[in-house]
């Protein structure tokens, strides 16, 4: 049985404990992308009553909405959106009583200045308490070469390593658009849907000298929801980029550790496949976004009138309490508790935190 950790975010070697533990115990983790602390506090509440370690993260845009919109320099919203909202799950992640990774999510080469910073960021932490800023970042270039890819990936985990802080690498396109990151699925040519097992290996072979990472590998998955038949999941890919790594490096059994991107809308069976083939972590943003909206347009349609008037025209009956935002934002941060407790079961993870 792996060992407790403490509640609270999770770095270093606490985090690879945490990666391992998931791999061994046939399970991964939701990881949900946030834009606010009505989003962060719902996805906690949710791993603490799934009894489930979690996955926070952030885009460079959920980073920009954080800091707010009325901030006119969007490249300084997004560094400080992405500081402030850390240092909020950093002071009440611990008081839910579960584990939490603290992740930034798909970084283009035009976001790598916003990932740099936040890493500036890191290091002044690391100085001042011995304790990175964040867990992990992603780097997503997977539209260009093999080689640029990894130069830069190499670059970043060289950075990253000595903060105890992990990198997330993408191999093969994931379709769809991820806040404004991505391409639609017409325009990608169908073999790079697909991650090949010789481009795991030469990642491997680069970057695992360096420092801990892990890959968001292309099995055909794709962000957003798609109707049925639209997305073929082949997680057969990642066992075979498994077994191609083991082989070649004279390793056990899964030495990789694989994210699932796109995981909105799978099949619980294509899901279960994949953990088993070494995913640890399942990226969730299109339902919880749905089950947020879901929630706070039913309860807008049940007291239409409060959102039209302060006081009731025909009963003069105020509405201050149905109109109060806490009331309606707290209907949408249910949506996503009860989304994400679903996550969880899907994933095998209810009932397995870490943290003592």
């Amino acid at each position: 049985m792996a060992a407790k950790l403490k509640p609270g975010v999770q770095t270093g070697t606490d985090y690879i404990a945490l990666v391992e533990a998931c791999k061994a115990g046939g399970y991964a983790l939701p990881a949900v992308n946030v834009v606010n602390t009505q989003s962060i506090n719902a996805v906690l509440e949710a791993a603490s009553k799934a009894k489930s370690d979690i996955i926070i993260q952030l885009s460079g845009g959920g980073a920009q909405f954080y800091a707010g919109k009325g901030i006119k320099d969007s490249e300084k919203a997004k560094v400080l959106g992405g500081i402030a909202a850390a240092e909020h799950v950093h002071r009440v992640a611990e008081a839910y009583g579960v584990c939490v990774v603290l992740h930034t999510d798909h970084a283009n080469r035009a976001l790598i200045p916003w990932v740099d910073s936040l890493i500036d960021a890191s290091e002044e932490r690391f100085k001042a308490t011995g304790r990175p800023l964040f867990s992990s970042h992603m780097l997503d270039l997977s539209e260009e070469s093999l080689d640029d890819n990894l130069a830069e990936c190499e670059r970043l985990l060289k950075r990253l390593a000595p903060i105890g802080m992990s990198l997330e690498i993408e191999l093969g396109v994931t379709g769809g658009e991820e806040d404004g990151v991505g391409k639609d699925l017409d325009e990608i040519d169908n073999d790079k849907l697909y991650t090949q097992p010789d481009e795991v290996l030469a990642a491997y072979r680069r970057l695992a000298p360096l420092g801990h990472f892990s890959v968001a590998a292309a099995f055909g998955n794709v962000h957003g929801v798609y109707k049925p038949g639209n997305v073929k999941l082949r997680p057969e890919i990642l066992k075979a980029s498994q077994e191609a790594v083991s082989s070649a490096e004279g390793l056990g059994n899964h030495p990789l550790h694989f994210v699932f991107h796109g995981g909105s809308g799978s099949e619980k069976a294509k899901i279960t496949e994949a953990v088993s083939y070494g995913v640890f972590k399942m990226n969730i943003d299109t339902d919880t976004q749905f089950a947020f909206s879901e929630r706070v347009g039913a309860y807008v349609e049940e007291n239409i009138k409060a959102f039209k008037f302060q006081i009731d025209p025909d009963t003069d009956e105020p509405y201050k309490k149905k109109y109060d935002p806490r009331a309606w934002l707290r209907k949408g941060e249910e949506g996503i508790v009860d989304r994400l407790i679903i996550a969880c079961d899907d994933l095998g993870s209810t009932g397995k935190s870490l943290a003592g």
